[in-house]
């Protein structure tokens, strides 16, 4: 058996360390491409969102590898991400791929039933499956953490594409890493390299949040990697979602009845008091909080029919009003081009530049004036 896996951000560090640590025969797809959208684009129906699509390219390619078995999440609600399994199950089998699709379903019995679906996916062989959970979760928080850290130092960076490089040098040396505690001392010794590059201590960024849907939050693929487009614009971004603290709440604390409401749902209530699937309340919830911490705009991006986002979507422009706030949003699909995408994003930065300026005259007016 060769598993593989649809990529998603850094999900791929998680699923490497817990398959090294089972000893379990794995491919790693390609990194998202052109070539994994255009295949996934071919495929899928029409009106699926871009992960889906995204994600069939995933699987044809890790099959021209030799995978023979998927392993993907989903489980029941209102995000179409819970049909996910079965529609790839039978757009394989029309493509006449011989496939097994092994869905781990998230629901409310949440890691307890994860945990003994792992036992019988892998034959028996985990002595304990929390363990090799841990220390694959342990390898996704850090890693997380790492990017956080990049947002702040590629802002400030004296050298334009220091960050990059030592970012993408880590993706190379990954793939050749073995098990949890070398991944982690990679992550490490990494974190070491950034927070050794020269920063420029005289540059006050501007500093963007950056919220939506999950998929395209977190996979630089489909989002045209913007947390670096703007990190080399000099702005810090900041990033509502994450995928160690999503399975950490819904999955790891959901599944033993812990979870406690969070800021997020608190702060979107005045304006969406129900979870409506997806992450609407998150979008919602962190414009919030990000306007209260008196970031300088916001920016939402999600895949083209994501019904979630639409609602959010529309709401926005309240919060916009109610905290004087500038938001722009970004949808993005198969269709979207990079020239039309960097262009709405330079205005963005410029308009909050200028916005700034402004504010700043208005302060030193007002200074000399009293």
């Amino acid at each position: 058996m060769k598993v593989t896996f649809p990529h998603m951000g850094n999900i791929y560090v998680l699923v490497k360390t817990l398959f090294d640590e089972l000893g379990i025969e794995y491919v790693i797809p390609p990194m998202c491409n052109k070539r994994t959208l255009e295949i996934g684009a071919k495929y899928a129906p029409e009106m699926a969102c871009l992960p889906l699509k995204i994600n069939i390219g995933n699987f044809i390619q890790a099959m021209e590898q030799g995978a023979d078995t998927i392993v993907i999440t989903g489980g029941c609600g209102p995000c179409r991400f819970g049909y996910y399994a079965e529609m790839h199950r039978e757009i394989l089998r029309d493509l006449g791929y011989d496939i097994e699709i092994i869905a781990l379903e998230l629901n409310d019995k949440g890691i307890k039933e994860l945990l003994e679906k792992m036992k019988k996916l892998f034959g028996g062989k985990i002595a304990s499956s929390a363990i090799p959970l841990y220390r694959a979760l342990k390898a996704l928080i850090q890693m997380d953490k790492l990017e956080a850290l990049s947002y702040v130092v590629r802002a400030r960076e004296k050298e334009k594409g220091a960050t990059d490089r030592i970012i993408d040098e880590f993706h190379k040396k990954i793939k050749s890493v073995y098990g949890c505690k070398n991944i982690v001392k990679l992550i490490e010794d990494t974190k070491l390299m950034l927070l050794r590059l020269p920063l420029d201590s005289g540059h006050k960024p501007l500093r963007i949040g950056l919220v939506g849907e999950i998929y395209t939050l977190v996979e630089p693929f489909t989002n045209l990697g913007i947390d670096r487009l703007l990190g080399n614009m000099g702005v810090e971004v900041n990033r509502s979602l994450y995928l160690s603290e999503w399975i950490i709440e819904h999955i790891i604390k959901g599944g033993l009845k812990i979870r406690k409401k969070q800021l997020f749902q608190t702060e979107a209530e005045p304006y969406l008091k129900t979870p409506i699937g997806g992450h609407a309340q998150e979008t919602l919830g962190h414009s919030v909080i990000y306007a209260k911490q008196h970031y300088d705009g916001i920016i939402q991006i999600y895949p083209l029919t994501c019904m979630p986002e639409i609602v959010a979507d529309s709401i926005l422009p309240q919060i916009r009003k109610d905290f004087n706030i500038p938001v722009m949003t970004l949808i993005v699909d198969e269709m979207t081009g990079e020239a039309g995408y960097m262009t709405r994003i330079d205005a963005f930065v410029d308009m909050l530049l200028r916005k700034n300026m402004t504010k700043e005259k208005a302060s030193e007016a007002l200074f000399f004036r009293n």
